[in-house]
């Protein structure tokens, strides 16, 4: 006798978009329509700014909407409406406490909610729906109706009281939470068909980091974790964690030319396409220059470039280049590469990363110069698990068959030198720079300590930066001890400096 096997594919479920992007796309299409869903949060987190997207997205489709509010006035949504530039046309609002609640004669139920009877509160809401009809409905919050029924019990029934009442009339509804609660309200969180949890976390330097996690979310699909969002003029931006494994693709294996013959053939060819390499060494040695000599030979064959530039400004970088012999102004107008000066502190690590990926699918960038990994990983020192999500971006980026540099300073200049965090597991290829001494001169010598795609050469090579942008001289066999700094010298072999035509430029 045999047993079968039957997997039912569950049905594809109607869905109201969210208003934001990034939450719509963590939740695979938006909120399945006519259940109650609650959002959570401290104060500032954002919910009524979320709340306020979600039923201007409504009236953008066509539904009418209904934001209940017991917390605040009508005009002080209006005021957070307008902040972000938008118009409440379309959306009603409904104050359960209003003006008459406020004089003598009334009783004072805003300094003793308390005494007010939480079944005149409920009917409220109740009689504004049933006289409006919406399909949208935020109710803000649920600490005043917490507060009002003293009892947990009461509390709760009367939660599912508003849930089967909204459910009836097929009505997709925001219950906001500021958490007042003495612990989380895990029964709420039973009631619910979803709870999304805003959080927001204040480090010793810069603004505020915020992050979303879906905790629950019943008859669909989503993506957990934490998830990166902004509060800005225009509302919530949110970042999807990035999950490099929905991504995969097959691709052949490519070299792509450096620039430069030398470094090619240190490379063993040169740079694999789908794969990073690390341009480590101390401070002023070279790596920003040789990465835009590596850019620019991309930039020639008619590809497209982007640099994330942490550490000097764009100007600084420009002059730089054309002194060398490396001018990209020409690829700059004309919109093949991108140049994105970041201050570390302002920018996310889910930001950065979703900015990446627009460059590679949205700009279809081939190659992505990431400059530096120092003041990046310094500036998220207080994020968790970071280099997972680096390893997650670089992974991704592999993928996608992009030719991706990374940039590390080490500290200090000869001798032993050390990283503020070790990355050189996360590259597929590691390009060492060093400072060493010789003849009463600060010379200059690069190798290759690592690559997982190519045979590459394990010389030592001296290295300058000349009127010709990089230059790479025959290997140090006649050297001893360059990695250490102070090498001893046995042989003839020729400095660049040695070399007439190289003299005479000098």
């Amino acid at each position: 006798m045999t047993q079968s096997t039957y997997t039912a594919t569950p049905p594809e479920q109607p869905r109201a978009s969210t208003g934001v992007t990034g939450l719509d796309d963590i939740l695979g299409g938006g909120l399945p329509l006519n259940h109650l869903y609650l959002i959570e949060g401290t104060p500032g987190a954002g919910k009524t700014t979320l709340g306020l997207q979600f039923l201007r997205r409504g009236v953008m489709d066509g539904e009418r909407g209904l934001y209940i509010t017991l917390s605040e006035t009508a005009t002080e949504l209006q005021t957070v409406a307008a902040s972000h530039g938008w118009s409440l046309e379309g959306v009603e609002v409904f104050e359960l406490i209003s003006m008459e609640g406020l004089s003598p004669d009334a009783e004072q139920s805003i300094l003793h909610p308390s005494e007010v009877e939480l079944g005149e509160t409920t009917r409220g809401v109740m009689a504004a729906v049933e006289r409006l009809r919406p399909r949208r409905v935020v109710f803000d919050s649920l600490s005043e109706m917490r507060m009002l029924a003293q009892n947990p019990l009461r509390y709760r029934r009367q939660v599912l009281a508003l849930k089967s009442f909204f459910a009836a009339r097929n009505c997709t509804v925001l219950m906001l939470d500021d958490r007042s609660a003495s612990q989380d309200d895990l029964q709420l969180h039973s009631i619910a068909h979803g709870v999304i949890s805003l959080e927001q976390s204040v480090d010793q330097y810069g603004p505020e980091r915020r992050h979303m996690r879906v905790l629950k979310m019943r008859g669909i699909s989503f993506r957990g974790g934490e998830h990166d969002f902004n509060l800005m003029m225009g509302g919530l931006c949110v970042y999807p964690r990035l999950v490099a494994a929905e991504h995969r693709r097959n691709f052949e294996s490519v070299i792509a030319a450096s620039g430069n013959v030398d470094l090619d053939q240190l490379l063993g060819g040169g740079l694999p396409r789908g794969s990073n390499t690390l341009f480590t060494g101390p401070s002023g040695v070279g790596k920003t220059t040789t990465a835009i000599a590596c850019v620019k030979a991309a930039l020639d064959r008619g590809e497209r470039a982007t640099y994330y530039l942490f550490d000097e400004g764009l100007g600084t970088l420009l002059v730089r280049s054309r002194a060398l012999g490396l001018g990209i102004d020409e690829y700059l107008d004309n919109g093949q590469l991108e140049i994105h000066p970041l201050d570390p502190a302002e920018v996310s690590p889910g930001q950065f990363a979703n900015m990446v990926q627009s460059a590679v699918e949205d700009r279809k960038a081939q190659t992505i110069v990431i400059d530096s990994l120092n003041a990046y990983l310094q500036a998220m020192s207080g994020d968790k698990h970071l280099l997972l999500q680096m390893h997650e971006l670089l992974t991704y980026l592999n993928q996608q068959q992009i030719v991706t540099i990374l940039v590390l300073g080490l500290h200090g200049l000869v001798g032993e030198m050390r990283a503020d965090v070790d990355v050189s597991y996360l590259s597929d290829g590691l390009v060492l720079f060093r400072f060493f001494e010789a003849r009463g001169n600060l010379l200059k010598a690069i190798s290759v300590v690592k690559s997982r795609t190519s045979n590459h050469e394990r010389t030592i090579r001296e290295f300058r930066l000349g009127p010709e942008g990089v230059e790479l001289g025959e290997a140090l066999t006649d050297f001893e001890g360059v990695l250490s700094g102070v090498p001893s010298y046995k042989g003839i072999i020729p400095m660049l400096g040695d070399a007439p035509a190289v003299a005479t430029q000098a």
